[in-house]
Formats: structure tokens, C-alpha cells, sequence
């Protein structure tokens, strides 16, 4: 089996996802709103990224709520979705942010 057909095998499973990584680049007049939104749900990681643990049925809210502030032409949100916490490995270079958890494994 060649990488394509796995790669769509793994895209047409249904995961639940437990754990996200959000970015954004959001005009200045929405950026507030999206920073209030995310701030609900996940924890704030850098200036525009926030990550965390998250259900399903409040991932569904996260985005809904997203998609009604933002403008689809002018913004940009970038959600990873991971099954776990501990399912990816970080690697920090530079300061790392206070009251933060190494995930160094």
C-alpha cells in the first residue's frame, strides 16, 4: 500500500480528538474578540497560539464561535488536533513561558 492510501485510510477514521493546538493572524479589529473566545477553552501558549485539552463537543463550540467573529478573507486559524496530550513531543528553544508544563519526553 502505497503513502496515499494510508494517508487517506488515517483522514477517513473518526478520532476524538482530546487536544489542540490553535493559531491565528487576525486583523486588529477582531483580535480581542478571538483572544476572549479561545481563552475559554484552551490556555494561552504565545502571543497568538493557544493550546490544551479540549472535548469534542467543546471543540465544535470553539469553532462555531470562531466562525462567527472572523472574516474568512482577511483572517486566519490554524487548529492542530492532537489525540492526547502526551501524543507529540515538544522541543522549547529560547525563554520558556512561566507556569508552563514540560512536555519534554
Amino acid at each position: 500500500m502505497n503513502l496515499f492510501h494510508i494517508m487517506t485510510k488515517i483522514r477517513n477514521r473518526n478520532y476524538n480528538y482530546n487536544y489542540v493546538f490553535l493559531f491565528y493572524d487576525i486583523n486588529s479589529e477582531r483580535v480581542s474578540k478571538v483572544f476572549k473566545i479561545c481563552k475559554k477553552y484552551l490556555e494561552r501558549y504565545q502571543l497568538s497560539v493557544f493550546r490544551g485539552n479540549i472535548t469534542p463537543s467543546n471543540l465544535i463550540k470553539l469553532k462555531k464561535e470562531l466562525k462567527n467573529i472572523i472574516k474568512e478573507e482577511e483572517d486566519t486559524i490554524a487548529i492542530i488536533k492532537l489525540p492526547g496530550k502526551y501524543s507529540f513531543e515538544e522541543e522549547i528553544m529560547g525563554i520558556k513561558l512561566k507556569d508552563e508544563d514540560d512536555l519534554f519526553f
